[in-house]
């Protein structure tokens, strides 16, 4: 690969794994199920963390959590937990890895209810991506009021560590919103996929 200049978002740094996934995924739009539950899990660890160590951990997440299988992890017993507890190559964190059980089950409720999950998550911004126009990171919001209600919905529903700030980091990622900043090539190319 050349070294050419790139005026991309700035977050990657030079981290290859976060610039191939700032690149290749961020912000495009998700209309697979088992992929925005992989994003859900993925969020619900990165609460209080980075993104650059949850997503140097993925692959470790994928082995560890049965390919980001909803019905496998909605049946997971004791036994589980504490072979998920002692996997060194995770969040070892006992709230979230029974939160992410937990969110398991209420991501099959819905899947039930609405036909797919995909349905259900885009009703929140109106069934397309909301483009923004920033020009610097500062401006980008924690949270939004659609973060909001998502929130506030999905809780009710019986999912846990997803708050605002953590709902707009997933809307961020599975393209409900994109927030690659006006100079990005990648905003361009995120604005052409259609939803």
């Amino acid at each position: 690969m050349k070294n050419e200049k790139i005026n991309r978002c700035p977050w990657p740094a030079n981290d290859q794994l976060m610039i191939e996934y700032h690149d290749r995924e961020w912000g495009r739009p998700c209309r697979d199920d088992k992929l925005h539950f992989e994003y859900l899990i993925l969020d619900t660890f990165q609460a209080g963390l980075s993104w650059r160590t949850i997503l140097h951990k993925r692959e470790n997440f994928r082995k560890a959590f049965s390919n980001f299988n909803p019905k496998i992890i909605a049946g997971y017993d004791k036994n589980k937990i504490k072979s998920l507890m002692d996997n060194k190559g995770i969040i070892r964190n006992r709230l979230k890895v029974t939160g992410a059980i937990k969110n398991a089950a209420a991501f099959l409720k819905i899947k039930e209810e609405f036909g797919s999950f995909d349905h259900y998550i885009w009703q929140f911004t109106d069934h397309k991506t909301i483009n923004n126009n920033w020009k610097y990171l500062k401006q980008l919001p924690a949270k939004t009021r659609e973060s909001d209600i998502m929130s506030a919905d999905l809780k009710k529903r019986g999912f846990t560590f997803v708050g605002s700030t953590i709902c707009y980091a997933y809307m961020q990622g599975a393209g409900l919103v994109n927030d690659h900043l006006s100079t990005c090539p990648q905003r361009q190319i995120n604005l052409a996929d259609k939803v």
